[in-house]
């Protein structure tokens, strides 16, 4: 698990959650007696306008506002799909933001007892890893006092059944993943031993089989190089003994019938 990938995931569901609040707070506004809010909107527009003519560019602002809440109130039956929807973002954003969180201090701890060897420097991963951190706790409070204190009363309950449902879970979840990362570390720790070990073996095979063609070689240079220059010992790997030149030389004799 990488925690880079979590905390894009967490800070996606944080824009989710931000998004789908003014959504729901927008069409909560918006309910109820239309014509009572479209007739404020006039109010606000033509005591804004009172003594100078609106600009094309203010009027169609207005228009579109005005467009915006009569849309809005049409939709006042979808909240209860924007609640749910809400509920999942939110336990996406603690689910990723957990498990981020014991990504980190599982590598603080892994730190404090083993050599770092990652890619980066070991100050700029911890630097990275204190950032992630503090964003993802200041992203959790950012969320807690929209919901609660800027929307609906409604959404500030969301967030308080489904945030301490995550802390319990989030809790489990820390012990699991610490378990997970650590038997990984062993197994990737093995794995670095048998590669290295077979690398060790085949450079070992690969020096022997060097070492048997060097002197393959070597014997077969002497070979010719004797050839040439004492033929008298025969033209084979090995040089002919004093007893078989002898035999050689001795004439044959052939007894016919």
């Amino acid at each position: 698990m990488d925690p880079l990938t979590l905390f894009a995931l967490a800070n996606g569901a944080v824009a989710a959650v931000k998004k789908g609040c003014q959504l729901y707070k927008d069409i909560k506004g918006a309910a109820g007696d239309v014509k009572a809010v479209l007739k404020d909107l006039d109010e606000q527009f033509n005591n804004a306008h009172k003594d100078k003519p609106p600009t094309v560019a203010q009027k169609n602002q207005y228009i579109e506002e005005k467009n915006r809440v009569i849309e809005l109130n049409k939709k006042q039956g979808e909240t209860t799909g924007i609640y749910t929807e809400l509920g999942n973002y939110l336990g996406e954003f603690f689910d990723n933001m957990n498990k981020c969180l014991a990504i980190i201090e599982e590598e603080e701890r892994k730190n404090r007892e083993e050599l770092y060897t990652g890619d980066s420097s070991l100050g700029k991963r911890a630097l990275q890893l204190v950032l992630m951190k503090k964003q993802l706790e200041q992203n959790a409070v950012e969320l807690r006092e929209m919901m609660i204190y800027n929307a609906p009363p409604e959404l500030g309950a969301l967030w308080t059944d489904v945030s301490e449902m995550m802390k319990s879970m989030g809790a489990q979840q820390k012990v699991l993943i610490a378990r997970l990362m650590q038997k990984q570390a062993l197994q990737e720790k093995r794995r670095r031993a048998r590669m290295k070990r077979l690398t060790y073996e085949a450079i070992i095979g690969a020096a022997i089989m060097v070492t048997i063609l060097s002197i393959g070689g070597m014997m077969m240079y002497v070979a010719y190089d004797r050839q040439q220059k004492y033929p008298q010992y025969g033209t084979g790997i090995f040089p002919k003994t004093e007893e078989q030149r002898r035999r050689e030389a001795e004439p044959q004799i052939y007894i016919g019938r």
